[in-house]
């Protein structure tokens, strides 16, 4: 369900004028500017948003969902919001729209949206597989197609892409989130590559198991021993060194890398140790 977008006390909006001139430049860190964050009603779109807004100078819409949860992090970080479903046609568009009216221009946009799906994939509904990709893919792509046209023209700007653990190495029980998160990251580095030049960044940040509501919602609660789920925060501050130090992937934690790269150099070794431990 699509909700009209409300405001939450922000500081006025910056000129909105002629943009520069695009001229290639190396990808810029930034340290304070104007920030989109989407699934930003809780979990690490919300830790995402206290921790831009802890470190100030940062101007930000929030986009999320739940029109009640996002203005309760918006009122924590003197943010903006938009609240939409970005299963609904044209989100994206209107989303993008408002943030550059609002802010002028959009130096960082951080994509948290996602949602997920537990269980055999053989019993796994249609509509959840259309609602998972569309959501977690689609609308993050057509999102970041309006505004980074937008980074490029003013040669300076950041894409923070979330991904997860499950689309790096594939996880039993979660076939189409584990695709969608792998389509994002192999995206994250495409992206990469054709903005090289153009001062305009993509990161990609690779989180194992969180602490949020996201398994809740998901129908199928966290059972594994291993790996413990570690705070938003985390996230956030992984997403802080994205965004300051230009940071292209960054796994959280980062011995979750580890596995990853054992699967890049020794696939089959990683599918048997896969197959008999994970």
């Amino acid at each position: 369900m699509s909700h009209a977008p409300s405001r939450v006390r922000s500081g006025p909006p910056l000129p909105v004028g002629k943009t520069p001139a695009y001229k290639p430049r190396g990808v810029q860190t930034l340290q304070q500017g104007t920030a989109l964050v989407t699934g930003a009603s809780s979990g690490i779109g919300a830790a995402v948003a206290r921790r831009l807004a802890a470190e100030g100078g940062w101007r930000l819409v929030l986009n999320g969902r739940d029109p009640t949860r996002l203005t309760r992090t918006a009122v924590q970080t003197s943010a903006t919001v938009f609240p939409t479903d970005h299963a609904q046609p044209g989100a994206h568009r209107k989303l993008a729209e408002f943030a550059l009216d609002r802010l002028g221009r959009v130096d960082v946009l951080v994509a948290c949206a996602g949602i997920g799906w537990a269980g055999d994939f053989r019993t796994m509904p249609a509509a959840a597989i259309d609602e998972l990709i569309d959501v977690d893919v689609l609308a993050t792509m057509h999102l970041i197609r309006h505004l980074v046209p937008h980074m490029v023209e003013a040669g300076s700007g950041r894409v923070v892409i979330i991904g997860s653990f499950a689309g790096t190495v594939g996880v039993r029980g979660e076939a189409v989130y584990s695709a969608a998160k792998a389509a994002l990251g192999t995206f994250a580095d495409a992206l990469r590559y054709e903005l090289r030049g153009t001062g305009v960044g993509v990161s990609h940040v690779v989180p194992g198991v969180v602490d949020t509501p996201f398994f809740d919602r998901r129908g199928v609660p966290y059972r594994r021993s291993r790996p413990k789920p570690v705070p938003p925060e985390r996230v956030a501050d992984a997403v802080w060194c994205a965004v300051s130090r230009g940071r292209d992937e960054i796994f959280v934690p980062g011995w979750l890398s580890l596995p990853a790269r054992v699967r890049g150099v020794a696939p089959a070794l990683y599918r048997r140790l896969a197959s008999r431990f994970g």
